[in-house]
Formats: structure tokens, sequence, C-alpha cells
């Protein structure tokens, strides 16, 4: 049973984290045959058109080494396309495909149907609250 006072905040971020992840990647594999990842970096194409690896990689708080990679499943499956960038030589643009923005359609109504368990096990004030705390997380620099 869970200690309801444990107040190791990271460790408890981690195991959240953890379960939070591995439930979401099931529930988007069986809906639209990617993972959350993938699901990310999609997200990310569609809301800047034109976006570079290299932003993608900021976009996502991953390594560029690890963006290569996704970047390539993600074209070997057909769900992004890449253009060589107007004015940087080495750089490439990223878009979305058409089959891209079929398994966004098809993976948002799981995602609706994630938050809104999240959003009943936590009430509206726990959902809104962590929200905005895990957007701080996110964007914390430590001394």
């Amino acid at each position: 049973m869970p200690d309801p006072d444990d107040q190791r905040l990271y460790f408890l971020l981690q195991r959240a984290a953890h379960r939070l992840r591995t439930t979401a990647d099931r529930r988007v594999l069986a809906a639209a045959g990617i993972t959350t990842a993938q699901l990310g970096a999609l997200f990310a194409v569609q809301d800047e058109p034109g976006i570079t690896q290299q932003q993608l990689a900021r976009t996502l708080g991953l390594r560029e080494s690890a963006v290569t990679g996704l970047v390539g499943r993600l074209t070997s499956a057909g769900l992004v396309g890449k253009r060589p960038h107007p004015r940087e030589h080495r750089a490439v643009v990223l878009e979305l495909t058409s089959a891209g923005a079929d398994a966004l359609r098809a993976a948002r109504p799981e995602i609706d149907r994630f938050n809104t368990e999240l959003r009943a096990l936590l009430g509206d004030d726990g959902f809104s609250g962590a929200a905005t705390a895990m957007h701080r997380l996110a964007h914390w620099e430590s001394q």
C-alpha cells in the first residue's frame, strides 16, 4: 500500500512518470501504432511547421543523436517527411505527412480518454495544479 506521507518527490515523480509512460505507450500504440515519444515528435512537427531536427531536439528536451534516430523511424514509417532547409545547407526541415496527421487523429481520442481518467483521479484542481507544477519543473533551471 502506498504511503501517503512519502515526501521523496524525485522518487515519486520517477515512479509516476514510468507508470504514466508505460500506460500511455500501450494505449497510443494500440490506437495509432506509434509510441508516446513518436506522438510527441509528431505534435511538435505539426505545431511548428518547418521545424529542424535541432529545434525538435530542444522542444522535446532530447539530445540531437536521440532525435536523429527518432526522426529516422518516423520517416521510415512515412509519418514525417524531410526537405532541405531553405537557408541552412546542412539542415533539413521536417514536415508532417498525411499518414502522420492520420496517426495524430487516431491517437487523439485515446489521449483525451487518458487525460479524462487523470482528471478524475486528481480532481479538476489537482489536475490543473499538477499541470502547472509539471510545466514549472520542465522549465526549471537549477543553480
